[in-house]
């Protein structure tokens, strides 16, 4: 298939258009699934994303910092994905990233366009739009922008936004910050799976190799947001995930057999456990499936930031302190490269099968 470069998402909403084009229309099975993303987050029964304090952490309190570490445990052994509060990174800095990144998504389309990516050539950082390079070509309904933000030495300054003048100090320091939390919540993992603390951050590379790419999406207002999808269903690949969000919920999770539409909790952090951590725990931890829906009403607008081991450093397997003849090695040896090869192709067998 020839790729094509689709127009911005965002140019196509604020064109008027009351029916989106056929590329961006989900399956009829897809479209079932697809509900109100505000009646559905006004929802009080059924599961609900589990919000873990991170405030007794590291409290000196033996039993207060066990029982804490034991809720985080136990979230991403069970669901994979939390909301984290009191995580130590203060809401001032997490309004002025989220300021910074809606100020360049506020510029022209054409302003944004001078830091465009070229997937066809392989560099992804900058802004973009997802190709339709799958078998059924579809799309989704988000702009984006893209960047390495730690460490910083392997940085590439050129591609991030002059726009607002805020951007750069900000985000830095949003990284630097969200490192030194990776690194607790590794240790935490770690220990639940009765390893070393330094195990599992070491496993994914540590300091100098794991790497957090920032993924900034841009959902603009959508016609007929129940046929279409921000993000369509997937896991992670990365070792963790950590969002920030505008406020607007889309954010779903298929939990138990059903979708469960993620609360907006004031000064949270949502936290994803990856593939290469399920990986790593032999399937211990979960990498949920999930997925973002679109409305009529509001723009909405996440950070996340994947935590990444290298792509061809180390090799991926469950580690051997989790693995024995009751419980055998679920995933065999790959790099991490090599996962995200074998993902994009089993998606296109799977779109070739409907």
């Amino acid at each position: 298939m020839v790729n094509s470069v689709a127009p911005r998402v965002e140019s196509l909403a604020i064109s008027g258009i009351k029916f989106i084009p056929k590329e961006y229309v989900r399956t009829k099975e897809e479209q079932t699934s697809i509900t109100n993303i505000f009646e559905e987050e006004k929802k009080e029964e059924g599961p609900q994303v589990p919000t873990i304090d991170l405030e007794r952490i590291d409290s000196e309190d033996i039993k207060l910092r066990e029982k804490c570490r034991e809720e985080l445990k136990k979230a991403a052994m069970d669901w994979g994905v939390m909301h984290l509060v009191n995580h130590g990174i203060s809401d001032e800095l997490l309004e002025r990233v989220k300021k910074a990144g809606e100020v360049f998504f506020q510029q022209p389309v054409e302003e944004k366009e001078k830091y465009a990516n070229d997937q066809e050539t392989g560099k992804i950082a900058g802004y973009g739009s997802k190709l339709a390079n799958n078998a059924s070509g579809q799309l989704e309904w988000e702009d984006y922008f893209f960047h390495l933000v730690f460490p910083e030495e392997k940085r590439d300054m050129s591609i991030w936004p002059k726009t607002p003048s805020d951007y750069t100090e900000a985000t830095s320091e949003y990284a630097k910050q969200l490192r030194i939390l990776v690194t607790k919540i590794l240790s935490i993992l770690s220990i639940g799976l009765g390893l070393e603390e330094g195990r599992l951050e070491q496993e994914v590379g540590g300091m100098e190799e794991l790497l957090l790419q920032m993924k900034i999406n841009y959902y603009p207002k959508c016609p007929q947001p129940e046929l279409a999808l921000g993000v369509e269903a997937h896991t992670d690949v990365s070792a963790l995930t950590f969002i920030l969000h505008n406020m607007v919920p889309g954010l779903q999770l298929f939990y138990q057999g059903k979708w469960v539409t993620a609360k907006c909790v004031p000064n949270s952090i949502i936290m994803h456990i990856g593939d290469t951590i399920e990986i790593l725990s032999n399937g211990k931890y979960k990498s949920i499936l999930h997925r973002g829906l679109v409305n009529k009403d509001k723009v909405r607008i996440s950070w996340a930031v994947f935590c990444e081991p290298p792509k061809e450093k180390i090799i991926l397997k469950p580690v051997l302190e989790v693995v024995s003849e009751e419980e055998p090695a679920l995933f065999p040896p790959r790099t991490f490269a090599q996962h995200i090869q074998q993902k994009l192709c089993q998606e296109t067998q799977e779109e070739f099968k409907n």
